[in-house]
């Protein structure tokens, strides 16, 4: 059996995205409390019953994080167009080598929007 297991973390951050027409909102400087689910999946380990413990995802996903909380993403090396699907997979790049079993990453600007990245496609 496969189980998907979700956590939620949160941070705030502010960023403007330079490549957008003149006169777009989202051009200007401004903020967000973002929220990024982290999907990891896997099946159940026979001893402990569970995939991976809640506190090994946020012990992987919690640096990460803090180094985003309170910044100006756009001064962040990746981040220089923080869109949210660039934010996804930059989150993405930096999860995926200590977080086993990865799945998807949703970065949340608002509370009507979402943006969700499943990694790099298998050849």
């Amino acid at each position: 059996m496969t189980f998907e297991l979700a956590k939620t973390f949160r941070f705030e951050s502010a960023h403007l995205l330079p490549y957008v027409p003149d006169g777009h909102k989202c051009g200007r400087l401004h903020g967000h409390s973002f929220r990024v689910d982290i999907v990891v999946t896997g099946a159940a380990q026979p001893l402990t019953g569970w995939v991976v413990d809640y506190g090994d995802i946020s012990a992987a996903v919690r640096p990460i994080v803090d180094a985003l909380d309170h910044r100006y993403l756009n001064e962040i090396a990746g981040l220089e167009n923080p869109t949210s699907e660039v934010l996804c997979a930059w989150l993405w790049e930096h999860l995926a080598p200590g977080l086993p079993g990865l799945a998807a990453v949703t970065v949340r600007e608002t509370c009507t929007t979402a943006c969700t990245y499943r990694g790099p496609r298998k050849a």
